[in-house]
Parts: structure tokens; sequence; C-alpha cells
């Protein structure tokens, strides 16, 4: 071989090596791995959370007034869940939006729970803005779904949800909009003079943790009664387990099994609305994948609301109080391996904002947080015990808005599973650190009342 052949094979080596180390520095780094309470958004979060104000109404009465309306689109749109499936091929149920207003004095809070995987922050900036332009009176929005793995897309700008979550379709993003104006017009027409009941019951051996098998679960389903003046009823239940019985060969529209449940409990209530709680490492203990298996599920978990009721309490009635915290967060962590990450920059670019916060709502002696990060479950035990040290009742929800990936025990940060590696999107230390929030946002309520 001559020289000048080796030069040039030289040459094109050194080319590709520096144009790869390239490439490796501008679009991957390192881990971060400071202790989270050394950072300074750690410090920016607790900060306001010291000095956050709870806005409070001045009247001492409830009104409450709800609506469901159908989100079925006229024709098929992607589904969003697993992977890329594109159009649903069937409808295998319809697709509902439920909202109930609470009213106190001068203050409305609306839940509002789609029939969707989640809300992502897109299409609650449009919502947002909607109701803002009608004009109608809305303090709080507070956004739960059920978190069906079957359900559409097409709501999720960026690379990521144009690949993963049913791509955007514009009509379909007016549409919900318009559906969600419409149903909260409404519930506010509909606002009367109600008591809320609390309620706690335990199912046996339907979720288990998926995470790790040992691993405690938390099995409660928990529940808010609103019975207006005419006695008609709405309610609003949270529980943990996943909604992922239909698997990702399941080409219909589907909300899963709490579409069942809530259709069953809509038997005697006008309204039934499921907002999917402390999901993170929870599956629904299932003999099978089919519909039929679905319908089962949901009649054993309606029967455990039904026979195995732990706690039941009316609510006395006085001032809703309600904040949104702002959660600040370490930079996008990505990883490519244990110790790689894909660069900040690079994972906005894919993912979009993140919308992180908190939102709480403490009507009476019960508590509701809801939450950007997809909570594990194993950490509802101690925080509902906290709760419950501090005279009140604890209800968590996820998927309000804002999305951050999953929040697990930081123990199992390195491992490779798909909630710890994959969809753990900000770093180490995100379980203390939510543990940490969730204890003072508790400590914070209970000086309320």
């Amino acid at each position: 071989m001559s020289k000048s052949t080796l030069q040039r094979i030289f040459r094109t080596l050194a080319w590709t090596m520096g144009i790869l180390f390239f490439i490796l520095m501008v679009f991957f780094t390192k881990v971060d791995r400071r202790p989270y309470q050394q950072m300074d958004y750690y410090h920016a979060t607790m900060s306001h959370l010291d000095t956050i104000n709870w806005k409070q109404g001045r009247g001492n009465n409830w009104k409450a007034g709800w609506a469901k309306v159908n989100i079925t689109p006229d024709s098929p749109v992607n589904l969003a869940g697993y992977s890329p499936r594109g159009k649903y091929e069937f409808v295998q149920d319809s697709s509902f939006l439920r909202t109930i207003i609470l009213n106190s004095g001068d203050i409305h809070v609306a839940f509002v729970n789609f029939e969707l995987m989640i809300v992502h922050p897109y299409l609650e900036k449009r919502i947002r803005e909607k109701i803002r332009e009608a004009g109608l009176k809305i303090d709080l929005l507070y956004f739960t779904t059920t978190h069906t793995h079957s359900g559409m897309g097409g709501y999720m700008p960026g690379l990521v949800g144009k690949f993963a979550f049913g791509g955007y379709n514009e009509e379909l993003v007016s549409f919900l909009e318009e559906k969600s104006l419409e149903a909260l017009k409404i519930a506010h027409s509909k606002l009367d003079a109600s008591i809320i009941v609390f309620q706690k019951s335990l199912t046996k051996d339907l979720v288990a943790n998926r995470l790790k098998e040992t691993d405690p679960v938390d099995p409660f389903i928990r529940q808010l009664t609103f019975i207006n003046s005419k006695g008609q009823k709405a309610t609003l239940l949270s529980y943990s387990a996943h909604s992922t019985i239909l698997n990702k060969k399941f080409m219909g529209l589907s909300g899963d099994y709490p579409h069942y449940l809530s259709q069953k409990l809509e038997e005697d209530y006008d309204l039934a609305m499921f907002a999917a709680g402390t999901v993170g490492s929870h599956k629904p203990v299932v003999n099978g994948k089919q519909i039929e298996d679905v319908i089962q599920y949901s009649e054993q978990v309606f029967e455990s609301i039904n026979k195995n009721l732990l706690d039941s309490d009316t609510l006395d009635q006085g001032p809703i109080s309600f904040a949104t915290l702002p959660l600040q967060l370490r930079k996008a962590h990505y990883r490519t391996g244990k110790n790689i990450r894909i660069r900040p920059w690079v994972f906005k670019l894919l993912v979009g904002d993140s919308n992180a916060h908190f939102d709480m709502v403490l009507l009476g002696k019960t508590l509701l947080v809801s939450s950007s990060g997809e909570i594990s479950g194993v950490f509802m035990e101690k925080w509902e015990n906290y709760a419950r040290e501090n005279g009140l009742n604890l209800i968590v929800s996820c998927f309000n808005g804002g999305y951050i990936g999953y929040i697990t025990p930081d123990k199992y940060y390195d491992e490779k599973l798909y909630e710890t590696m994959e969809m753990n999107w900000y770093g180490p230390y995100n379980g203390a650190y939510f543990d940490e929030i969730m204890m003072k946002i508790i400590e914070k309520a209970a000086t309320l009342f």
C-alpha cells in the first residue's frame, strides 16, 4: 500500500472520528447527579411553596353543576398509546368529556376530565384561551384524564407527538376546544346547592406493582360524591390501576376499564368522572386483554366500591381554597445509557414544553392534588397517613395539563426499566423531591381550615 493511500485512509478516519466526536459533544452530555437539595430549581420551588397564596372564596355554601358531552370524532383519527398504530378502525365505545364545576361565593373551580391518555400542554393552553375568550367565570381548571391507551391522539404537536402519540390534528384540537366550552357552560348553568361526601373503598387483588412485584401498591378507590338539592348525584373517583387492559394490537377506540366503570356508576349517578390516580408502577390484575376482560374488571372495581367501603364522611361546608404551584426541575435528562443523556435543547425540540405544575384544591378537610408527573402509587400510603395526621383526606391524580414523565422511587433510577429509563425525563432524585413537595403541600393545606 502506497504512502499516499495510507495518508488518505488516515485523513478519512480522522475526519470521521472528528465528526462523530462533534456529534457526541453537540447532542449528548453526562447525567447530572448533584444532590437535588443543592440545586437552584429546588430552592426556587420550595421558596414558592413557602410563600404561595392560596385563593379562598368568601362564601360558606357550595354549589355544584356537572355535564357530560360526547367527543367522539365524526371520522377516525390516530390512536395514542403504546406506539404508533395509525387510525382506529372502529368505535368500541364513544369517548366523553366530563366536567364538574364547584362554586362557593365568588370562586368557581372546574374539574375537567377527558377519556384521553393525557391532556397535553398545548391542548390545555388552547382550552384555557377558549374559555378566556368566552368570558366564562372559571378560577381554576383542574384537568384529569382516564389515561386510556386506546383513546384518540392528534392533540400533541412536535416530533415525539408526531411519531408516538397520534401526531397533530388542528381540526380535532378545535373540536375539543369547542366541546370543553360547551360542557363547562352546561355545568355552569346547572349550579345548585350541594353537599359533598368523601368515600374510600378497598379493592382486593385487582392492582399489582409492575415495576417491582414485591413492592407495595395503592389498592384504594377515593371518591367525592356531589349531591344537589334535587337529590341528583355526580361523583369524582380516583384509582391507581393503569388503563392498559387493551393492548397495542387493539385497533378500536375505547376508554378501557374506566369507561365501563363510569358507565356502570352512571346507572345510579348522573355523572361519574374517573380521574387516573397515582398510576405509575401500577397495573390492573386481569386474566386477558379482550373487551370482555375489560368489562369484567370494571365490574370487579364497581363491586369493591359497594362492598368494601372503609370510610365515608360528609364534608363541612366552607370556603373553597385553591392554588397552583409551578414546578421547577433539573434540566431534561432523557438517557441513552446509565450516565449519558441527550442535551436538554434536543429534548425540548423533540418533546416541547412540559408545563410542570401542581394544582391543589381544598374542600372542607379534603385535599385534592393533581400532578404533571406520572407518580408511582408506592408513595400514596405515606402521603395519605401524613394527611390523616393533619386532619385531611387526600386524593391525588395525574395528567393535569402538564407532563414530565414518571416519578418513581429513587433507588431504581439506574435500573433498565421502562419507567426509570425511557420515561424518567428530568434526572435523579425526583422521587425524594416530589415526596418533600407533597408533604409540605399537606402541611400548608392543614393550616387553612
